[in-house]
């Protein structure tokens, strides 16, 4: 499929500012691929929606009351999106013990996570396993703050594959992160049951993974029969994307035959692959930071790093290759597979196989917010999207690594909302501005 089926907005977007904002003297990035523009101003009207964003010489005069926001030598780029995130456990590990948790404090813990997301410039996030519908919500109604949503919240597996973390004696130790299906008719089951629960994706297994204690990357999951009723059914309730969590090759095909939106990680992607995702418009989210990062045989089960120690290289050369052939990339994490909070670490990664900084931050803003049906809305800082934007200090193209670092997002902002706001608490403009007030 070539695009994101689209489908009514799930909830309420996330509470607007109700007052005007101005921000002055940026280097902004605009999330298009256009060159930055210096001595910018960005204007956001009282319902969140930006009004100008371009060169200070041609932006209109200040709206009366605005809250004005001096950040010069600073950048503004759009908020970011992680297209691949498990917001429900901190942890590989805590992945297949979450049975041990109180359900009460695992809420607070994921609030937790959310807020750390949104402070790293993750504005929107796609939770491809582990949230209910009711964190999408939560942030839609200012319950609590964290990036704007879209969840899977269970992972359609088959017996004994990646997302299935029961026991021998049948004990499932993830507290219900899996859904479990093993012939066409169960998978559409199983996806009514995840549409019923609120889904706005399906998240399947089409290879086994580096996390699960049962198979290999290179093992196949669902069938090419399996997942091709997944997207129908998907198709039949309004549309809904598919993600394929696919890491070997064989599993790869088998998702790009069976039309799926997106392939997770990828790290398989041959020649032929690319081709063939290529050809159907497929986005490819290569998660690269769980490959690279985090590799402690102290803090891991010893079958997970003996895989990400063994498919390190691979990943490289074949999402180098997939850079240089120009797929649809999106930025997403695995977070945590890797920490929360440290999001824009994956655009270091991108960088280092291939993209300019201008790509990566392309691929973490309009390209992610493509894969999710929102580009309409969000991903790019232009009049008439909603005002979502992060402010960095230093020049992220000159060195993409400042976003990487949470103490260098300086403000975040959802629909003109401020979320975050050291500036407001950093020695700074005198008194004639706002930015030293909230």
């Amino acid at each position: 499929m070539s695009t994101p089926p689209s489908f009514p907005a799930p909830s309420a977007p996330v509470q607007a500012a109700a007052a005007s904002l101005r921000l002055t003297g940026a280097r902004l990035i605009d999330g298009t691929g256009s060159e930055p523009v210096a001595d910018a101003v960005i204007d956001v009207d009282e319902r969140g929606v930006i009004v100008h964003a371009g060169p200070a010489a041609t932006a209109p005069p200040a709206p009366a009351r605005a809250r004005t926001i001096d950040v010069a030598g600073r950048t503004v780029l759009p908020g970011f999106v992680d297209a691949h995130v498990h917001l429900g456990v901190d942890s590989a590990r805590h992945m297949v013990r979450r049975f041990t948790e109180d359900p009460a404090l695992e809420v607070f813990r994921a609030a937790g996570r959310l807020r750390v997301t949104l402070d790293a410039g993750v504005t929107t996030a796609r939770d491809l396993g582990g949230l209910s519908a009711g964190y999408r919500e939560a942030v839609a109604q200012g319950l609590t703050a964290g990036p704007r949503l879209h969840t899977a919240v269970r992972i359609l597996s088959h017996t004994g594959g990646h997302a299935d973390f029961h026991t021998d004696c049948g004990f499932d130790t993830s507290a219900g992160m899996g859904e479990i299906a093993d012939t066409p008719d169960e998978v559409r089951l199983s996806v009514r049951r995840l549409l019923r629960s609120g889904a706005d994706v399906i998240k399947i297994c089409a290879t086994g993974g580096m996390s699960s204690p049962y198979d290999q990357p290179d093992d196949e999951g669902l069938t090419v029969e399996e997942i091709r009723a997944v997207v129908e059914e998907a198709d039949r309730h309004g549309g809904r994307p598919v993600a394929a969590h696919a890491q070997g090759t064989a599993g790869i095909l088998n998702a790009v035959r069976g039309g799926v939106t997106s392939v997770e990680h990828g790290y398989g992607m041959t020649t032929q692959a690319r081709e063939l995702a290529g050809e159907q418009g497929v986005f490819l989210v290569p998660t690269l930071s769980t490959v690279f990062d985090g590799i402690d045989k102290s803090t891991m089960e010893p079958f997970h790093y003996e895989k990400k120690l063994r498919w390190s290289d691979i990943t490289r050369a074949n999402i180098a290759a997939a850079i240089a052939d120009g797929m649809k990339i999106a930025m997403g994490t695995d977070a945590a597979m890797v920490p929360h909070g440290r999001n824009l670490r994956e655009l270091v990664h991108l960088t280092s196989l291939g993209m300019t900084p201008l790509q990566a931050i392309t691929a973490g803003t309009l390209t992610a917010s493509r894969l999710l049906g929102l580009d309409d809305r969000i991903g790019t800082l232009e009049t008439g999207k909603e005002a979502d934007l992060v402010v960095c200090d230093g020049d992220p193209l000159a060195d993409v690594s400042v976003l990487a670092d949470p103490s260098r997002i300086v403000l975040v902002a959802q629909r003109g909302a401020v979320r975050k706001d050291l500036i407001a608490d950093a020695p700074g403009p005198g008194p004639d501005t706002e930015a030293g007030r909230r």
